[in-house]
């Protein structure tokens, strides 16, 4: 997939692009994806609503913050993770209008669950040598930090 870029270039090569292009292919897995959401039997924008209150409880319009979507999508996402029992709402301490999203014990499960299967490397990772596994850790983190605006 990443050589399509060279095609519509007329065979011209860009490197970074094509690194660029096959890194994407790689981490944007969507079969890994759809393989945790069909474990899980949520969907994945689901999972990535619930994992994030698995980190902290948080408001809808936070969670909506945090996986780029708007709050009235949140309270779709919330509503069908409350009748999971994987999340419960409380009343927000200071705010009358606002409801507090927590993770359930079976929330967390499913949030660790689908931690597990998402970051767990592929066997090809797992199976590169050290030194490779050690230059390609030092050019994702100076990438990160050349993205990093902080």
């Amino acid at each position: 997939m990443a050589d399509d870029a060279y095609r519509r270039r007329g065979g011209e090569k860009d490197a970074a692009e094509h690194v660029w292009r096959s890194m994407s292919d790689l981490v944007l897995d969507n079969d890994r994806q759809r393989a945790v959401s069909e474990a899980l039997g949520v969907s994945f924008v689901r999972l990535k609503a619930l994992r994030r209150v698995a980190w902290k409880p948080m408001t809808g319009r936070e969670i909506a913050e945090a996986i780029g979507t708007d709050a009235p999508h949140v309270s779709v996402i919330v509503d069908e993770l409350e009748r999971k029992g994987l999340v419960q709402r409380t009343p927000h301490p200071t705010d009358r209008r606002a409801k507090i999203v927590s993770v359930t014990p079976a929330g967390q499960r499913a949030a660790d669950k689908a931690e597990q299967m998402l970051f767990d490397p592929p066997a090809a990772l797992r199976a590169l040598p050290a030194e490779d596994l050690a230059t390609l850790d030092r050019i994702v983190t100076a990438l990160l930090a050349a993205a990093d605006p902080t």
